[in-house]
Formats: C-alpha cells, structure tokens, sequence
C-alpha cells in the first residue's frame, strides 16, 4: 500500500540547490545560502563555533534568552566574551553597540538576535550592522523570528551569517534551516583551526563538499518531507507576496497590542515602546497578583489551539506572550485570543472590556 508521504522519489540534489535558491530571493542576498538539515540552533551553534574561538573577542548583544545562549556558547570555545545587555523591555540601540565597540576596539565577532520572540522585542539591526561594519567585525544575526515578519536584508546591513528558520512567520516547518554565508565569513571559519570539520555542526564541510563541488553531491540524506514543506512555504510566500505577509504580522501586533490596552484588566504591554515591538508575537504584563502562567492555562482550556503561552523560566509568573506569526497572523486569531484572554481575567476577579477589545482591534486593523 503505497503512502504519500512515505513514497516519494528521493530528492535530488539539484531540487535541493533549487531549493536553497528560493531561499537566497526570500533574503535578496548575493551570499551563499546553505540550508541545515536540523532545527535553526544548529547554524547558529555552527555559526559560533567556526567564526570565533580562543583568540577571539565577541561582543555579545542580549535582549532575551537567546542572547544568553550564545553567551555561554561563544565562552564554552574559548573567545573572551563582552556581553552587551539590556532588559527583556526594551531593545539595544545602535549607539550602544558602537559604545561598546570603541572600548573594545579587539572585538571581532558580534552576535545579535534580530526578534527576540520569547521577549517580544526587536532591535534595529541596519543601524547595528553600519556600526559593526565600521568597526570591521563579523556580525551575525540569528533572524528566525524575524524572517517573513520585518524586513531582513542581511547584503545591505552588512550580515555575515544569518541564520532563518522557516517554522514561526514563514509558517512553514521547524526541522530545516538555512544561513546565509559572506566571503568574509568563510575566510574566517576556515582559518579557525577549532571550526567544526567532520561534523554535523559544521559549515566548512557544506562549503567545501557542497558549494565548492558545484551543488552535485549532498553530504549526506536530506531531511526530505522538512525539505518539501520548506519548498511549499516558499512557494505560498512568493504566492502572497513578502511585503504583504510583513504587512500582515505587523497588523496582527499592532491590533494585538490595541486590542490588549482596550481589554483592560490590568494587563500592560511587555514591550514599553511600540516602536519597539516585534510584529512577530507580542508579549504581556500579567496584572499584579495574577500568575500569568495561570491565565494562559486558564485561556487555554475553552481552545487549547490558542496561539497563547506563558513566558519561559523566570518569566512564567508574569508575562503572557500571544504568538500572532505564520497562519496564525490574522484579525481572527487575534480576538480569539483577546477574548480567552478577557475571560480568564474575568475569572481571576479582574473587570475586563471584551467590546473595547474588539472595537480597538477593528479600528487597528480593519477587515471583515
């Protein structure tokens, strides 16, 4: 009995260079573009692990957790580690990466995360990328949450490595990701002695067997159905159309963050300034006294599809995120949640606006 999705052709390697094609247009980048056949944590340990070590000094941007990440990853390979951090509200300014540049002029590697979803932040990364390339760093961005939902131009901000995954806006799936390469940074990753060779986390053996080859002979079986939604998320996003899927999530955290103010109930934004925002979740101040990890289970129980989660670790207790990206950036989505929302204050003894909520979300966000 033959099965859809279990018998398929196996995937060729020039369907699979056509694919990481597809991918390079998504990012208008002139760059080599390879896509790793894992979750996107592993480009970004790969990306860290070949383009710093011993001898190297990282500034290291962190406005969320995975901020922190490549903290303790840069530190675990040796480089001497200057963590520039800000708080989970807010988002880091250009002005004080330059800062923390001029005094450390021996720094050079940056990291930085372009949205941070769990923080519901997102920093301003073309000004990042003017102060860090006047400084003659290599900068790396980790743009998984960002892709899809703002705009991501890793050529003109001076990107050396950026890191997608395709799972959050592009909606599409969490098994594959891609990173765009310089030549500046495969210099780089080359002359480290301690860059993974041999090795899954390894980016020298994608260039060398893969892209140096001519795009002929895969290292190894491609993860072929995360492969083929890849591709037919792509294909919907081309059929969309990238500004109106950015136009999209923006009106989705826009509303969101209307709807939310209007509802009431103690509820405050996370994120102090909207400019500020990522328009790929929004996340929220639980009121004073409620357990935010509480309210969304309690939101949760009427429509556990719900695109709501409590915040991670330290931040369970009082923040509230509404992951408004992929299939789920729409008006719909987003009164539903609101709605959960109001309701599990209402049980929680907090005097909520369902109708302001609505009427905020239409106003932000007109449609039908």
């Amino acid at each position: 009995m033959t099965h859809p999705l279990l018998d398929l052709p196996p995937l060729t390697a020039a369907h699979f260079a056509a694919i990481e094609r597809r991918v390079a247009d998504l990012l208008a980048t002139e760059q080599d573009v390879v896509i790793m056949q894992g979750e996107a944590l592993l480009p970004l340990e790969g990306c860290i692990r070949g383009g710093a070590g011993a001898g190297s000094t990282a500034l290291n941007i962190v406005t969320g957790p995975y901020g922190q990440t490549f903290g303790n990853w840069l530190r675990d390979c040796g480089a001497d580690v200057v963590d520039l951090a800000v708080p989970f509200h807010t988002a880091v300014t250009a002005e004080q990466v330059a800062q923390s540049l001029a005094a450390r002029p021996e720094i050079d590697f940056v990291s930085l995360v372009h949205a941070e979803a769990a923080t519901g932040n997102t920093n301003p990364v073309a000004e990042i990328g003017e102060a860090v390339r006047a400084h003659g760093a290599l900068f790396m961005l980790d743009a998984v949450a960002s892709v899809g939902a703002e705009p991501l131009l890793p050529d003109a901000w001076g990107v050396d490595l950026c890191v997608i995954g395709a799972q959050k806006a592009m909606g599409g799936p969490a098994g594959v990701s891609a990173v765009s390469v310089s030549g500046r940074a495969w210099e780089r990753i080359a002359a480290n002695p301690k860059a993974p060779r041999h090795s899954y986390l390894s980016l020298l053996d994608w260039k060398t067997r893969w892209i140096d080859g001519g795009r002929k002979a895969l290292l190894h079986a491609p993860a072929q159905l995360e492969m083929l939604a890849l591709e037919a998320c792509l294909e919907r996003i081309e059929a969309e159309g990238l500004d109106s899927l950015m136009a999209r999530h923006a009106s989705a955290a826009a509303a969101t963050r209307a709807g939310a103010l209007a509802l009431g109930g103690g509820l405050e934004p996370y994120v102090h300034d909207a400019r500020e925002a990522a328009p790929v979740a929004t996340t929220l101040r639980a009121p004073e006294g409620v357990d935010a990890s509480v309210l969304v289970e309690r939101a949760l129980a009427a429509d556990p599809s719900l695109p709501l989660i409590a915040g991670g670790g330290a931040l369970s207790k009082e923040m509230i995120r509404v992951n408004h990206y992929g299939v789920d950036a729409t008006r719909g989505s987003v009164l539903s949640s609101l709605a959960a929302l109001g309701a599990a204050l209402d049980g929680a003894g907090r005097t909520t606006d369902p109708e302001a909520a609505r009427k905020a979300v239409s106003e932000t966000w007109p449609g039908n």
